[in-house]
Parts: C-alpha cells; structure tokens; sequence
C-alpha cells in the first residue's frame, strides 16, 4: 500500500505550512500529494506551486471540481502540469452536488450524472491520448458544441501541444454512489472515495467486483498521532459535521447518504439537521466517535501500528494521509514500511 499526502484546499488564505509537508513526504518516501477545491482555492495552482518544489512526488488532484471547467480546460491543465512537473500528474475529478454546482459555478446539476461523468470522462481522454479531433455526439458535452444557440461552425480540433505521456495519464473519479463507483471502475484508472472503512467491505465490494487490474483505490483518512484518541477525533469530527450537514442540500446531500449507507442513518439525518438549524457546534458533537474513528487512524503509535494492518488487507493500493503535523507523516512512513 503506498502513501499519499492529502492537504485539501485552503481555509481563509494558503497555508504555509502545504509545501514544507509536501517535500517532507517526499524525503520520506511518500508516492504523491493531493490538492483539492471546491469554493476558494483552485486546485491546479497550490500544485503547480507544490511541483516547482518537489522533483519525485506525484502531483493528484483530489478532486477537481468537473462543473468549474469544461473537460477540454482541465485536460488542458493536466497536460501543461504533467509537462512542467515531467511526467507526476495524476488527475482526480469529481461531480459535487446541486448546492455547489449550482450555487457557486452557476451550472445545472446533470438530471443524469453517470451521463454527464462518463462523458467529461470521454472528452479528457480524447485530449490526452491526442489521438484526433476531439468529437463526442454527447448529451452534457458535445464536442462540437450543438445546442440551440450554436452558430453551427464550430470544428472539431485536437490539442496543439503534444501529451507527455499519450493516454498514460491516471484519470480517478471521487465518486460515492453505488453505480457511480461501478461506472468508474470500467472508465477511469481509480477511485478516491471519501469515506473507507476497512471494517465494513460489504459496502463497496459489489460495486468493486470488476475492477480491472492494476484499479487504483485512493481513500483519504486523517492520520494523528496523539495520546488522547477522543481528542484526536475532535478534527475528524468537525470535517464530518460539516461535509454532512452543510456540503449539500436538506434533501440532496451525497456525503450524508454516504454515512446512512455506512450503517449510520439516524446519525447522518441528526447532524444533518442541527447543522441546518445553525447549531454547527452541536452537529459536530453528534458525530459518532466510532464512525470517525473507523475512517481514520488516530492514536498512539501502537494503536495506529494495529489499525493499519486491515486497511493493508483490502482493495485499497494508496492511503491518502490527511495529516497535520510532520510526526505523524514519519509514523505513518515508519509503520508502512
């Protein structure tokens, strides 16, 4: 199982702190770095920033929004990054949901996202193997376009630039739902799932049963070496709190049904509406211990050293560390080893 760093996007500014762990991981052997957006910070900048600084470390995105850009932008972006960063580019996209899409990129949430994912998949594809134009009869994204307000002399065209690596680039997906992630396992290198809980492979293992070889399983867990593992928990349980309750719609929220699916029903619709009612502090605290406790790996060394034997023993290939702290990173490398 190799190691990834995951830094996520930024808070109120950047983070001084992203680029010392990001070279820091790769001192310490880890195989790549994740960064991630979703209504601040872009993803492709940080890590560019992060690429001039580092020489070996893959560079992923985890994950880049699709409706912030048209597939033909963000393949352009990969190539010119995979070019600049000689060849570490890894790409992670993901859908998001009504609430983003609509409230912040200003674009309709696909009435059929498995439509729309394997389409913006298809298209980026197309750029990076550069194999021809780039045409798609779609119904999400035509290449060329053909809706009712098209002028009709748009032409098919293929990238001027060259890719590094033609059709090598890995393309993941961070998709959550059970047919969304069976779709990305027949379309995609990988999946980046949100939510993995060693503890519980019935709910993923049917999606899961034709992954072909070689099928990347990316999850990202927050890793803290601490003596207290309430305390620990305490940052699990907060980013819990507000990807349940408030990264989504009352009626809508993927991460929420996610947690539901996970055995956690009640759960998930209790912090769902103390979040909604504004009693944000409350809906954290309504997080279960245990359920942030199985899709992390918090504690003392020793404990950590135990846990970590059954995230080795399933599907997963890359451990995707949130971690805050360079002594968590050089325990997580040691224990790994």
């Amino acid at each position: 199982m190799r190691l990834g760093l995951a830094l996520g996007y930024w808070g109120r500014g950047p983070n001084p702190e992203h680029v010392p762990l990001a070279r820091e991981a790769e001192r310490l052997g880890y195989d790549s770095v994740w960064t991630a957006e979703s209504w601040g910070s872009d993803v492709f900048t940080p890590l560019t920033w992060i690429a001039a600084h580092t020489t070996t470390i893959k560079l992923g995105t985890a994950v880049a929004q699709m409706a912030a850009r048209s597939p033909t932008t963000t393949a352009m972006h990969a190539l010119t990054l995979d070019h600049l960063s000689g060849g570490r580019m890894m790409l992670g996209l993901g859908l998001s949901g009504p609430q983003v899409v609509e409230g912040w990129y200003g674009r309709p949430f696909p009435k059929s996202p498995l439509t729309a994912t394997r389409e913006y998949v298809d298209v980026v594809r197309q750029v990076l193997r550069r194999e021809g134009p780039v045409e798609l009869a779609g119904r999400f994204h035509a290449h060329p376009y053909t809706g009712p307000d098209a002028t009709g002399l748009g032409k098919p065209l293929k990238p001027i630039t060259h890719p590094l690596r033609p059709g090598r680039l890995p393309v993941l997906l961070g998709a959550e739902g059970p047919r969304n992630i069976a779709q990305t396992t027949r379309i995609a290198d990988g999946w980046l799932p949100l939510y993995w809980s060693p503890t519980r492979p019935e709910v993923y293992e049917a999606s899961l049963a034709e992954a072909p070889d070689g099928f990347l399983v990316a999850p990202m867990a927050q890793v803290r070496v601490c003596d207290d593992v309430r305390e620990g928990l305490l940052p699990v349980k907060t980013m819990l709190g507000f990807y349940i309750g408030g990264m989504g719609h009352a009626r809508r929220n993927f991460h929420a049904d996610l947690m539901a699916r996970m055995g956690y029903e009640e759960e998930a619709r209790r912090i769902q509406r103390l979040f909604l009612e504004g009693r944000r502090e409350e809906a954290v605290l309504a997080v279960p211990d245990a359920f942030a406790d199985e899709i992390s790996l918090v504690g003392p060394r020793e404990r950590i050293a135990e846990r970590l034997e059954s995230w080795r023993k399933g599907p997963v290939t890359d451990l995707l560390a949130l971690s805050p702290d360079r002594e968590s990173l050089r325990v997580l490398a040691e224990l790994n080893s």
